[in-house]
């Protein structure tokens, strides 16, 4: 069976209610992926670092619960996992807030403890991080994660990169651009927005990515809900219905490249994982929070 290991952070997740009341619950964007990935059929792990404490045992309880695997999360001693605070507005459009410095995820490719944790990855079908992934580390973090997924890739693995970029995670616009560029090199699929593209490199954005069409899937989002897939010379356009009763719009991304990425690992054609990603995404932002009920799957 296929084995996907998916990286970065997950975090305890607060949601503030009409009335001001915080509901808590966990998620990070490539952690929401393994979620639906696992309740999706594909076999996933999950690759971070927690700390010791509580709260992280509560985490682990909770997605072997849902299936995701944990035998690759670093526990790290006396440290904690971040935690973030989700605002949403009445279009269902969300705010967030972090306190995640020091959080224990950051230190997965610098703590020594990490070695096993590292070697693993490179056994994995599929590794699945995003540009999330990528302002966790560091520098000298980065550049080991690269060299493990060049590594990965020279013994036929594949590696999928979602560009989520958030400027508030990359002080120094110029390292960022250089990180993603990077990331495309190392890539075999990239899941990009046009508005995360902009964001990052201006009005050349779409034009920095296609230029990696010749060697790696590339599936584009537009905000009017259109992906424009390119893969192995076919260039196609799979509309997105807009969904009705828009409550969070948290994770729509997230789901989106969980349900292409497991279609496309089932051997269904771009046009195909891509339709089901729009229905995934389409029911995930009609609930609260990154992770919906297992009840609310369509």
């Amino acid at each position: 069976m296929t084995k996907v290991a998916c990286i970065g952070e997950c975090m305890i997740e607060l949601r503030e209610e009409a009335d001001g009341r915080l509901s808590r619950g966990y998620g990070g964007d490539t952690f929401n992926t393994a979620v639906y990935l696992a309740r999706l059929g594909t076999r996933t792990d999950y690759i971070t670092a927690l700390g010791d404490d509580s709260w992280s045992d509560e985490l682990i309880a909770a997605w072997n619960k849902e299936g995701v695997g944990t035998q690759q999360v670093l526990r790290l001693p006396g440290r904690l996992p971040g935690l973030y605070i989700i605002q949403t507005d009445p279009k269902g459009e969300r705010r967030f807030s972090y306190w995640r410095e020091t959080a224990a995820a950051r230190l997965l490719f610098q703590a020594p403890e990490a070695a096993s944790v590292i070697e693993s990855i490179g056994t994995y079908d599929l590794v699945y991080l995003s540009g999330i992934s990528l302002s966790l580390y560091g520098e000298s973090g980065r550049e080991r994660l690269f060299d493990v997924l060049r590594d990965a890739r020279s013994r036929g693995r594949r590696v999928a990169f979602d560009t989520n970029f958030r400027p508030r995670g990359w002080p120094d616009p110029e390292v960022a651009r250089a990180a993603f560029r990077q990331a495309f090199e190392c890539a075999d699929i990239i899941l990009a927005s046009t508005e995360d593209l902009d964001l990052l490199f201006g009005d050349k954005g779409v034009d920095e990515l296609l230029a990696f069409s010749d060697r790696a899937e590339i599936v584009l989002k537009h905000p009017d809900l259109t992906c424009r897939v390119l893969s192995q010379g076919e260039d196609i356009l799979v509309p997105g219905k807009p969904a009705e009763d828009v409550v969070d719009t948290t994770a729509a991304g997230d789901s989106f490249a969980a349900a292409y990425l497991n279609a496309r690992l089932s051997g269904e054609t771009p046009r195909s994982a891509a339709a089901a990603g729009h229905r995934l995404a389409g029911q995930v932002v009609r609930y609260r929070g990154a992770i919906i009920p297992r009840e609310a799957m369509p």
